[in-house]
């Protein structure tokens, strides 16, 4: 497959240039994969290469998974995205600003980073061995601005929309994502725990040296140095590991409309544009969603893609973006400790473009007919 060949020479001049190690690259449609590509080492040191079931850190790609449980429980009728926080997780009531006045925050503000609330240390979260450790130490600090009047890359939000999601489910965070979510779309190696088996496909971190070479690094970040054990809280705002297949899995849901999961209109609010005119990160031309970035105007290393496209990157370099104009969703997994800005790495608008016109080359259907304004 021509897009397959593309892909492949993409990652593997990425490689050649000393952007990541070892990659995989994954182009699917709304039925099924069109490309799988692996280029590299998942361990350098032992010359291990890639393998397609490679489990990866995918960080900050837990959190459209979040925002989707979110929206589980609003077709339910047991929230509302302009509830306050305080609603859900009473001790809110007492969340307040620098001078000491009561501030309300509402789960649309949580989900799109526009709360104002403070995060915590790593010091902080080593502590915490559930969501609800979180609660008292949030509520302490003062918010950072006037909730919805500022965006701010904001973890405690999407962890306090999952603890809102425990307190309405009933159940632990990672058991209601895994019965609601992995199980039903046959996620069989997206975890916040992974076992035996899953750790020793793990692929290793690497970041640049001084000399230029690499040197191994950990996920200590989202682990807290723990991760053969679940004596840690399960991180909902970048704590999951998974396979490109798996999320793959995930994106084809949302490419038709949220089957097995949540209602086509549910899809549309979750990823309509909730930051109004506001600027925000992590690439120009982005807006926010419900746990996920939305682009407005596509340019630069997402000029590939199409008005209304939306997804998120991890910390490591990974990506899933979702473009519901071509009716395709690209995955690239990777594991880099040391990108300054892991959206705008090379490696991954290298892949994107080549993935992206190698479709379009091959006439993949656009599914224009479908399109829906993103807002």
């Amino acid at each position: 497959m021509r897009s397959a060949e593309a892909i492949k020479e993409a990652l593997e001049a990425s490689i050649a240039a000393g952007e990541v190690v070892g990659a995989i690259g994954l182009v699917t449609g709304a039925e099924e994969t069109l490309a799988l590509v692996t280029a590299g080492y998942q361990n350098l040191e032992e010359e291990i290469p890639m393998r397609e079931d490679a489990l990866f850190c995918i960080a900050s790609m837990t959190k459209p998974i979040t925002g989707i449980a979110g929206m589980m429980m609003l077709e339910e009728g047991k929230l509302s995205l302009d509830d306050s926080l305080a609603k859900h997780l009473p001790e809110f009531s007492e969340l307040k600003d620098s001078n000491g006045e009561p501030v309300t925050v509402t789960l649309r503000q949580c989900l799109s980073h526009t709360s104002g609330m403070s995060d915590l240390s790593l010091e902080e979260e080593d502590g915490c061995r559930q969501l609800s450790d979180f609660v008292s130490l949030i509520v302490s600090k003062p918010v950072n601005f006037l909730p919805g009047t500022e965006w701010c890359y904001c973890q405690t939000g999407i962890n306090m929309t999952a603890h809102v999601v425990e307190r309405l489910s009933g159940i632990d965070f990672p058991t209601f994502v895994r019965g609601r979510i992995f199980e039903p779309l046959g996620m069989k190696d997206t975890t916040f725990y992974p076992d035996e088996s899953q750790i020793s496909r793990i692929a290793l971190v690497y970041g640049r040296t001084e000399e230029g070479g690499w040197e191994k690094g950990d996920h200590d970040w989202v682990t807290h140095g723990r991760l053969e054990t679940s004596d840690r809280y399960p991180k909902a705002n970048a704590g999951l590991f998974s396979t490109a297949a798996d999320y793959a899995r995930f994106c084809r849901s949302l490419l038709n409309q949220g089957a097995g999961l949540v209602s086509p209109e549910s899809v549309r609010e979750f990823c309509s544009v909730q930051t109004g005119e506001l600027e925000t990160g992590f690439t120009p031309g982005n807006g926010w969603g419900l746990g996920c970035a939305v682009m407005k105007q596509p340019q630069g290393v997402t000029a590939m893609l199409s008005s209304g496209t939306y997804g998120h990157g991890g910390l490591y370099g990974t990506q899933g973006w979702i473009d519901p104009v071509e009716k395709r969703a690209y995955i690239l997994m990777v594991q880099r400790s040391d990108f300054e800005n892991a959206d705008e790495s090379k490696v991954r608008e290298e892949f994107q473009r080549a993935a992206a016109k190698a479709c379009r080359e091959k006439g993949a259907p656009t599914g224009q007919e479908d399109v829906i304004d993103y807002g």
